[in-house]
């Protein structure tokens, strides 16, 4: 039995192949799309992976071939009559999606069809995407009269600019796997998207696991601020990573001409 057979969800799948976790959306039969309960799962799901030192990478992915999440529930949106509850589910999904993205591990998301509204803000907690030509990726919010409130109005311009995010945004376009990937919206597309992602994960897992950490760090905290910021928190984290046993370990493989054996100390 692994550490995740241990618990059971309703509208999400958690498994776990070797050091890597595959968390699944899984309601096929509504495109998977987020409702409060999906939600408060993959933030359990999420704080399950943080709290297992084994998992070296999770991989994001939807149930069946015609959506990763094709948005949030729209019949559960419906109901909602004041803005204190709409914040209020605004900020329930911004922190599901911020528990994603501060996970010191590389998160990969694995996009069959449809990533719309909160799918593709899901997504964009991921660090990377890998996309199935299928795929459709967009925000289309406005068309609904709303906007994005899972924290695509602030990743998107962070990822693609804002005058491209503004465009995708304000006309709710969705963008095909191809032109996602021209974007920088997507960085793989493949007929094996879950392959692909296993593949991109694998290559990450033999890494360093702090230097892996370190790195996210790095670009997470140095993107929230000016050039000369970020550059004194690398620096920071720099000497951090020089002080580890990976480090030496990584240096003595590289002189010794042999591969390192990590241990995340």
């Amino acid at each position: 039995m692994t550490f995740f057979e241990e618990f059971e969800f309703d509208n999400v799948q958690l498994d776990q192949h070797g050091a890597i976790a595959v968390l699944t959306v899984n309601r096929p039969s509504a495109l998977n799309a987020l409702n409060s309960e999906t939600l408060s799962e993959i933030g359990q799901a999420t704080d399950l992976i943080a709290e297992n030192a084994e998992i070296m990478a999770l991989i994001v992915t939807g149930a069946g071939d015609r959506a990763f999440v094709a948005g949030a529930d729209i019949a559960e949106l419906s109901t909602i009559q004041s803005v204190y509850a709409g914040r209020e589910l605004s900020l329930a999904g911004q922190e599901v999606m911020q528990s994603i993205a501060n996970l010191p591990l590389p998160t990969i998301a694995c996009i069959q069809g449809f990533a719309l509204g909160g799918g593709l803000e899901l997504a964009l907690a991921c660090d990377m995407r890998v996309a199935s030509p299928r795929a459709r990726l967009g925000l289309p919010e406005v068309g609904l009269g709303l906007i994005p409130g899972f924290g695509g109005t602030q990743r998107l311009p962070r990822l693609i600019g804002m005058g491209r995010a503004l465009e995708l945004m304000l006309t709710g376009r969705q963008v095909p796997a191809e032109e996602a990937l021209s974007l920088g919206l997507v960085n793989f597309v493949s007929d094996e998207p879950l392959a692909r992602a296993r593949e991109l994960a694998e290559s990450m897992i033999v890494q360093g696991p702090i230097a892996l950490a370190l790195v996210k760090e790095a670009v997470r905290r140095g993107m929230e601020g000016s050039l000369e910021h970020g550059l004194e928190i690398e620096a920071d984290l720099f000497g951090m990573a020089m002080t580890t046993a990976d480090f030496q370990e990584g240096t003595r493989a590289f002189l010794e001409k042999r591969r390192p054996t990590f241990r995340g100390e």
